[in-house]
């Protein structure tokens, strides 16, 4: 005497919640990739030229250190930075952009903190390559002939 069981198991199975959830991450991640917005800085970049230009930029910074800043040439503090570009592009107009140009061992906050100080004001402001430094030649260590 067999007994048999009613009750068979499904080999298979139903994709229906799975796809339901891929629907909704995707949604998600869609509305969450659309509420982001990168917070930029415009920033014009320096034109490839055949020849560069003879004239000199009318307001230049350049940043040589985190505590050691020229501006037009003239050392100026990096905590009253922002004064003296008041002062420098009241002279000058607000058609000229400062070009500014930053050693590589200058902290990137301190770069920052001058486009901060440019947006603050609508300053346009070009970020120009700084000349890599010609080593100097070494000289070759000098031997004594001692007897």
């Amino acid at each position: 005497m067999a007994i048999r069981s009613t009750h068979k198991v499904d080999a298979g199975f139903s994709l229906s919640s799975m796809t339901d959830l891929v629907f909704l991450l995707l949604i998600f991640f869609v509305i969450v990739s659309t509420m982001v917005s990168p917070f930029a800085l415009p920033v014009d970049l320096p034109k490839g030229r055949s020849k560069p230009s003879k004239e000199p930029p009318k307001v230049a910074l350049r940043l040589e250190s985190a505590d050691r800043a020229l501006l037009n040439g003239q050392p100026v503090d990096p905590a009253g930075l922002e004064p003296a570009l008041i002062a420098e592009m009241a002279r000058h107009g607000a058609q000229d952009a400062i070009v500014l140009r930053v050693a590589q061992e200058v902290p990137t906050g301190v770069m920052v903190n001058v486009l901060d100080i440019a947006k603050r004001n609508k300053w346009r402001i070009v970020l120009a390559g700084a000349p890599t430094p010609v080593a100097a030649p070494t000289e070759a260590p000098a031997t004594s002939t001692a007897p």
